[in-house]
């Protein structure tokens, strides 16, 4: 009997989006061990290698970097997707970014070693990577556009829409930073819109 499908699965058959290679995703998610990593615990600190490569079972996972002594949220990580420092991981050179837990954090991580035996071997994880990378290549190029052609309230307006979560999954400050906007400012915007 074929029980319901682990989030994991889920995601990565969505995202290979080709049901001829889901007999290959049982090994990728063989290969991706369980890990938790508490709130406040760095994923990876700038300065350092990124060691895994994850997919987000539970949690929030903040992107960010120091500059002049400010932190600025680049990026949120959230449930059901995946994320690492991608270049460090890729390419074992430090860092540039760190990304910490917002939250307690299940997480599936694969190494380095791991991650390149799964591409060069597993023909649905080759595909997911491919899919991924192109999927966030998208998001980015949309996320630059929106923070030069839109207005903070425009772009509040828009989280709200395509992530009504993070509201409650993100403290203020990191979201008002991930959005290019002051506290103060992102303050005013929610109390103007509801």
């Amino acid at each position: 009997m074929k029980t319901n499908p682990s989030l994991f699965e889920s995601y990565l058959k969505k995202v290979i989006d080709n049901p001829s290679l889901e007999p290959f995703i049982g090994d990728i998610e063989n290969t991706f061990r369980s890990l938790h990593f508490p709130k406040g615990e760095f994923f990876v600190a700038a300065g350092n290698i990124c060691p895994y490569f994850c997919f987000i079972e539970d949690g929030v996972l903040q992107h960010s970097i120091d500059i002049t002594g400010e932190e600025k949220t680049t990026y949120l990580a959230l449930r059901n997707s995946c994320t690492a420092a991608l270049k460090s991981f890729r390419f074992r050179i430090p860092s540039r970014k760190s990304i910490r837990a917002l939250s307690d954090c299940h997480l599936k991580v694969v190494d380095l070693k791991d991650f390149e035996h799964l591409l060069a071997n597993n023909k649905a994880f080759y595909t997911f990577y491919y899919n991924l990378i192109e999927n966030q290549i998208y998001l980015i190029d949309d996320y630059r556009i929106d923070l030069l052609t839109l207005t903070p309230e425009e772009r509040y307006t828009k989280m709200l829409e395509n992530e009504p979560k993070l509201l409650q999954q993100v403290p203020l400050h990191y979201l008002a930073s991930f959005l290019g906007i002051s506290t103060r400012h992102m303050s005013r915007i929610r109390k103007n819109i509801k």
